[in-house]
């Protein structure tokens, strides 16, 4: 079984299909900026589960990430997990700059 993920930029979301469906398996919702891309919520649909529809949702849209220079920032409990999982990946997270103190 193959799972397809693509962007979605007008939806704001990469997607999975299951072997070229039309039905979407699973989704990431994510909140894009020139430097950023938050992923704020992942859900793959209840029949696709263990199908490996969240890992190739992660894995795809972080290979787009790291090849648009971009930072990621895993708000969502899903994509923090993977990552933490998968430390080859580690190295896209964001970083505050930050030395602003009380």
């Amino acid at each position: 079984m193959a799972v397809e993920v693509s962007d979605a930029p007008g939806a704001r979301r990469y997607e999975a299909r299951l072997d070229g469906a039309s039905t979407v398996a699973g989704y990431a919702d994510y909140i894009r900026t020139t430097e950023l891309i938050a992923f704020v919520h992942t859900e793959v649909s209840p029949e696709c589960e263990g199908k490996g529809v969240g890992s190739a949702l992660v894995r795809v849209s972080l290979d787009e990430a790291r090849a648009a220079g971009l930072r990621v920032l895993a708000t969502c409990p899903f994509y923090a997990g993977w990552i933490a999982r998968h430390p080859e990946y580690g190295d896209l997270l964001y970083q505050a700059r930050s030395s602003v103190s009380d």
